[in-house]
């Protein structure tokens, strides 16, 4: 019986190990973040998923639980900042870009620097 048992938990050890790799993938490769209710409506769903097992299967598919929330936690933290970074490296890029038209209007004078300056400026949305 105990065998038996330890078949049985072993191989809902491994489901629950597959269906997190599938959940800490799913919201990565969707949108790269989720919202703090997506992950925990999911968290809510996969500890639901432990209610109907008992003792250390139950302790371990609660911990998987979490393990997967603090996981989908730790790649919405992270898929922030590299968004974050790359609109700041946009934003220098336009930045030096704006630069470098400017100083080609400096070689220009009257009406021509005044047209090139004003496309410069719609260009980089200065």
């Amino acid at each position: 019986m105990n065998a038996i048992r330890s078949a049985m938990g072993a191989t809902f050890l491994g489901l629950c190990l597959a269906a997190g790799g599938a959940y800490a993938q799913s919201g990565a490769s969707q949108s790269g973040m989720q919202t703090d209710d997506q992950i925990d409506a999911q968290h809510r769903s996969d500890r639901k998923k432990c209610e109907n097992l008992s003792g250390n299967e139950k302790d371990v598919c609660e911990k998987q639980a979490d393990a997967r929330r603090d996981s989908a936690e730790a790649d919405t933290r992270q898929a922030k900042k590299q968004s974050e970074a790359r609109h700041e490296a946009a934003q220098e890029k336009r930045d030096a870009g704006y630069d470098v038209a400017k100083e080609k209007c400096d070689a220009m004078s009257g009406d021509a620097k005044d047209k090139c300056m004003t496309d410069a400026k719609t260009r980089f949305g200065k």
